[in-house]
């Protein structure tokens, strides 16, 4: 194999010292290279950095050298992003912006002014700003490409039962605390009025934005409740199936430049700004709010609540029956209030069927759990068989809404059976194939990506051995812009 000087890019820092000699000092060097991206020093030990704050602060240690492990997880991420441009795997810009924006303002506030950031990194904040956005972009397309193996990966029902089957019943997972509980919900009573009053306030700005008097974006920034207010209400190219139907209607119906009326979904109410269209891919932007209510028209939910809730406390009224004749939830309803994930199937419809659980751990309650952390604060402080007084929260979809919520069970902490536990046996075991199915694919994508590291690097503890390639003798010439 053809052998190619290997050039290790490094910052040098000329100093003084003492008797006045001049010496050279490395800050930075190139470290490993995957494809075409390079991994330097600084890289690593900002990453080992992180790994040890976070064991620090989870109350833990591990024996792996922290820079042996930072350096892997850079070895995998670097691969995975080659590999998703080389797919041509798609990724949210927009979403990737909004974050490096968080980021970068958590910065600023941490240091207490911009000046203060720029004094303490050498640098402009716009350099900041396209460093942050490399290291967000590398990270989501390295985390949709993992993403898009592991998503083909399936489980059937026999597989679950040999998974159980072969695990030693010591090495069973233990199923932490679980909650089984029931809702009355109802939505506030001026609902229709709050739709009203939104709507209104929509066709204002649609009408300021007709005669010139606002532009679009700017609107968007200031009044919009998405998270994509920050870029002016500017979302991702998507063909329309990427949209809610009503959205995508709407949006069908636009020219480039054109304002929608005012839309509505499970969302809330709409202003769309159809920017451009290219083949089946739409590029618009929008403004999004939800109803917003008086104190008056929340009260009026709570106070009926209260009421019922009474009304089942003294045996006038079964929780069931009160449950079908006034909850707002569709789903639970005529089940006896039982609170599922069937919310979250309707929600993300990519999901499947086996979201309808009714047990829920206290992780999942609040964010990225699906259950609203309202929710755990009322049952955590009832006894089985009680009914909380109401209270306000929201849906997934960020509605205002009130509910009563009652305790059915709660299943004490227990080793994982079948019969109890079958839908978290089966993540687990979707879980372990998936690992499984991706260590497969990585070993492939390894053995046919150019990886080289430096031979400083290579005696450290790799969990996958293919990082160290036999020919690792092998050098590149690397430019700074292969980063």
């Amino acid at each position: 194999m053809r052998k190619i000087l290997f050039i290790g890019v490094a910052v040098i820092a000329l100093a003084a010292g003492v008797n006045a000699q001049k010496r050279f000092v490395m800050l930075d060097k190139i470290v490993a290279v995957v494809g075409n991206s390079s991994i330097m020093h600084s890289d690593v030990e900002q990453l080992a950095t992180q790994l040890v704050e976070q064991r620090r602060a989870a109350g833990y240690t591990s024996d792996r050298d922290p820079r042996n492990e930072a350096l892997e997880q850079l070895l995998m991420q670097k691969l995975l992003y080659n590999q998703a441009l080389i797919d041509s795997v798609q990724i949210n810009t927009g979403d990737v912006l909004q974050r490096v924006e968080t980021r970068i303002q958590s910065m600023i506030e941490q240091e207490g002014s911009v000046t203060a950031l720029e004094k303490k990194t050498h640098m402009p904040v716009y350099n900041i700003r396209e460093l942050v956005r490399r290291q967000a972009e590398e990270q989501t397309y390295a985390a949709a490409m993992q993403q898009e193996v592991i998503s083909k990966t399936r489980v059937v029902p026999g597989e679950v039962e040999r998974f159980y089957r072969n695990t030693d019943k010591d090495s069973l997972p233990i199923i932490a605390e679980q909650y089984v509980y029931a809702h009355i919900t109802k939505f506030p009573k001026g609902m229709e009025e709050a739709k009203r009053r939104t709507r209104e306030r929509l066709l204002e700005m649609r009408e300021r934005i007709a005669t010139g008097k606002a532009q679009f974006a700017t609107l968007a920034r200031m009044y919009s409740v998405d998270g994509s207010a920050i870029r002016g209400g500017e979302l991702e190219p998507s063909p329309a199936a990427g949209f809610v139907k009503p959205f995508a209607d709407a949006l069908e119906e636009l020219r480039p430049g054109q304002v929608s009326e005012v839309v509505e979904t499970q969302f809330g109410f709409h202003l769309i700004q159809l920017i451009d269209k290219k083949g089946s891919m739409y590029h618009c932007r929008h403004i999004l709010l939800r109803p917003t209510y008086t104190s008056e028209e929340i009260t009026q939910p709570m106070i009926e609540l209260d009421s019922i809730a009474n009304l089942i406390r003294k045996d006038s009224l079964t929780f069931e029956k009160a449950a079908a004749e006034h909850s707002d939830d569709k789903h639970s309803k005529m089940n006896g209030g039982i609170v599922t994930n069937h919310d979250l199937l309707e929600h993300y419809s990519a999901f499947d069927a086996k979201l309808t659980a009714t047990k829920f751990l206290k992780e999942d309650f609040g964010v990225g759990g699906g259950k609203s952390i309202d929710d755990y604060n009322a049952i955590r402080r009832l006894q089985v068989g009680e009914i909380s007084p109401a209270y306000r929260t929201s849906d997934l979809n960020g509605n205002d809404l009130c509910k009563i919520v009652k305790l059915i069970e709660i299943i004490p902490t227990h080793k994982a059976s079948l019969d109890e536990d079958y839908l978290r046996l089966e993540q687990i075991a979707l879980n372990e194939k998936q690992q499984s199915d991706f260590n497969k694919w990585l070993d492939e994508k390894i053995e046919a990506m150019y990886v080289y590291i430096d031979p400083a690097y290579r005696n450290g503890e790799f969990t996958n051995k293919k990082w160290v390639k036999p020919d690792a003798d092998q050098k590149i010439q690397i430019t700074p812009s292969s980063k």
